[in-house]
């Protein structure tokens, strides 16, 4: 039966797409292919879920060898909740690409964009479902490298500056990440992550276990833009094509930060991660700082796309501090602000890029009185930053309330009026673009074009209404979310 290797298909699919691709090198094909490939991904990640939420953990072993010997899918309330995020991002994106990339890719490249849109797309998949920390290993590579090329195709010479830069420190990551699961291996003898988990525990010596989790930490709070390792972040946001960028921010650092979670509370506990280690302190700390001066350095940038890349830096800060909490309240809104914050920010992006179709670029000279010439667009971004505020009936706002819950359930009371004060930065950098677009008037060079094409309008706001639809039917974000926080506390020791 099909449906009992639906975890392999989730990621061979678009694996399997990639050099398909380069083979026929035609645009259309290559973009139709992309495009059946992204939703039959939805569809396999939802009925993922679907199961999960009736039945459990769903396990699959490659080449039928039992794990921990060979290499374990595996599938639970948290992994599809992020499975579904990543799809459904993907599935969102590639309507929208077909016009901008078009527009933004000269036509000898666009078969090669789309065939490294579907590796990337394998990778963080494989990231996802996975449950062997080398396999993890080998998919955070496949992302990485595609993710690479993807931002190098910008039209400006400084997205190759941005690509090189990326590199440069992703690799660095990867490496510090490697070293660390050799370590865990040394120590144990396995590489499954729910062996890794029993071994661990017994460890007596602890010295080289806390030295892979260091490694461990480093190498991916790179990979997921952590504060103060995020130097490659604004840049890649900022000069990476359209799509790259709404593609990327909404996914990759989201399934980075699910790495984190499972190595916290999973393989190592949060008993020796959060208790024995001062290292819920210091991520706590990190956390607040990078909310505080990200949202800071946003209100001052003088481009839409670079002022929204600083804000997920500061987003990101609020993932990590619901991850510090280590409690049911504050792991439940770090986990939905995952969801949350990639429909928000795929949003705005998917926006940017019509903009910046249309006005030639995305500073905030191009677009004084925005609001007149592209309605809808403003509309929308006006919407989705008030989801990133977190505006009562929008997405964020859930985050906020399931943070400020947790900080309360801590006894951190400084830390709610921190959560509640930042949203104030927030409307600062949010009222930039309303300004901009609504109260001033366009010069005379600015370009008079309407909305962006259709086909890029639509799943743009398809993003936009889900930051509304989230924030008032919360029973997949939360409900998933919260059953995943659950799931990680009772197994984090």
């Amino acid at each position: 039966m099909i449906s009992e290797h639906l975890p392999a298909l989730q990621v061979v699919l678009p694996l399997i797409s990639a050099p398909l691709i380069v083979v026929v090198r035609r645009e259309a094909f290559a973009w139709a292919l992309a495009t059946a490939v992204s939703w039959i991904g939805l569809a396999i990640a939802i009925e993922l879920a679907m199961r999960t939420a009736q039945s459990g953990v769903i396990s699959y072993a490659i080449g039928n060898w039992p794990p921990p010997w060979g290499i374990e899918y595996r599938v639970d309330r948290l992994s599809s909740f992020v499975l579904v995020l990543v799809s459904l991002v993907g599935a969102i994106v590639m309507p929208y690409a077909r016009a901008s990339v078009a527009a933004e890719l000269p036509s000898e490249r666009r078969y090669l964009f789309y065939s490294m849109y579907c590796l990337c797309l394998a990778g963080l998949l494989g990231i996802t479902i996975t449950g062997d920390v080398f396999n993890l290993f080998v998919f955070l590579e496949i992302s990485s490298l595609s993710a690479y090329v993807l931002i190098a195709m910008g039209q400006r010479r400084k997205a190759l500056f941005a690509a090189f830069q990326y590199l440069v420190l992703g690799t660095i990551g990867a490496t510090f990440y490697v070293i660390g699961i050799g370590l865990l291996y040394l120590m144990t003898g396995t590489l499954n992550l729910a062996d890794l988990a029993v071994r661990v525990a017994a460890v007596h010596e602890l010295r080289p276990v806390l030295t892979a989790l260091a490694f461990i930490t480093v190498g991916i709070g790179m990979k997921l833009a952590l504060f103060p390792l995020h130097q490659w972040l604004p840049n890649a946001y900022t000069y990476a094509p359209s799509v790259v960028t709404a593609f990327l921010a909404a996914t990759a650092t989201k399934v980075s930060l699910y790495v984190l979670m499972r190595f916290y509370y999973v393989v190592f506990g949060n008993t020796l991660v959060f208790r024995t280690l001062p290292l819920g302190d210091v991520l706590l700390a990190l956390s607040v700082v990078a909310i505080v001066t990200m949202s800071l350095v946003a209100v001052f940038q003088s481009d839409l796309k670079r002022m929204f890349a600083y804000s997920s830096v500061a987003q990101i800060g609020y993932i990590t501090l619901g991850i510090a909490l280590t409690n049911a309240a504050g792991l439940t809104g770090a986990i939905a602000h995952l969801f949350n914050h990639g429909m928000s920010k795929g949003a705005l992006f998917l926006l940017a890029g019509g903009i910046s179709l249309r006005c030639g670029g995305t500073s905030f000279a191009a677009i004084a009185g925005l609001g007149q010439r592209m309605p809808l667009t403003s509309l929308g971004i006006v919407i989705a930053g008030l989801s990133l505020i977190g505006v009562p009936a929008t997405a964020g706002f859930t985050t906020k309330w399931y943070l400020i819950v947790g900080a309360l359930e801590r006894g951190y009371w400084w830390l709610a009026a921190l959560i509640v004060m930042s949203s104030l930065i927030a409307v600062a950098y949010v009222w930039r673009f309303v300004e901009v677009a609504y109260l001033h008037t366009p010069g005379p060079e600015s370009p008079h074009h309407g909305e962006m094409p259709l086909s890029m309008l639509v799943p743009a706001w398809l993003m936009v209404v889900a930051c509304v639809y989230f924030g008032l039917w919360t029973s997949f974000n939360i409900g998933f979310a919260g059953d995943a926080a659950e799931l990680l506390l009772h197994i984090g020791r």
